[in-house]
């Protein structure tokens, strides 16, 4: 792979969704959001926006909800049977409630997050959605570093990609659509707040 087509992107930024919410997420210049052009790994608008930028360059954009997480799926909300909820023969209504974020698991051991639309008499409604389709988004920020990546970068960002997740800010590649999901199980802790890949 040729690592001049490759760059090593570190930004730091202030998300906002254009519903009058303020700042949804921040990335620091300590903690910044990184990935590697060219992979696949952010979203390709917002890559497009940054790639040619240096270092020090700043930048206000808005994604439009087409060119961030979509519009809202309707098929991806999905009833599960309540039985799949109970622990120790109670429904575990602590942690399973409206717009609660709970970690699941389908049937082919992968796990992914989803959010509680409602919990009914025999069903629990679960929005597999991103947390973020259906919005527009407004990032402002600057570029911390911007140079070519190395061979070593490049080949622990795919290992990282081929795995079975992988995380980074609201920029990040994290729309991940699961065949089967409806054959959901209530899964560990583990998973990462906006995992769902694509």
């Amino acid at each position: 792979m040729n690592t001049t087509t490759n760059k090593y992107i570190a930004v730091a930024y202030k998300l906002y969704a254009n519903d009058g919410k303020g700042i949804i997420e921040e990335a620091t210049d300590e903690q910044p959001f990184i990935f590697i052009s060219g992979l696949g790994f952010a979203l390709d608008e917002f890559e497009n926006r940054l790639t040619d930028l240096k270092k020090g360059d700043t930048f206000d954009f808005t994604l439009t909800k087409e060119q961030a997480y979509g519009c809202i799926d309707a098929g991806r909300i999905v009833d599960i049977d309540k039985q799949i909820f109970f622990v120790d023969g109670k429904f575990d209504d602590e942690n399973v409630y409206p717009d609660a974020i709970i970690p699941l698991q389908n049937a082919e051991g992968m796990r992914f997050n989803g959010r509680v639309a409602e919990v009914g008499d025999n069903i629990v409604k679960i929005d597999l959605n991103h947390p973020l389709a259906g919005k527009a988004l407004h990032f402002t920020g600057h570029i911390v570093e911007s140079r070519n990546a190395t061979g070593d970068e490049i080949q622990q960002t795919m290992e990282q990609m081929g795995g079975k997740h992988h995380c980074g800010g609201c920029g990040g590649h994290c729309n991940h659509h699961h065949e089967g999901e409806h054959e959901c199980c209530h899964g560990s802790n583990d998973c990462c707040g906006h995992c769902n890949e694509q």
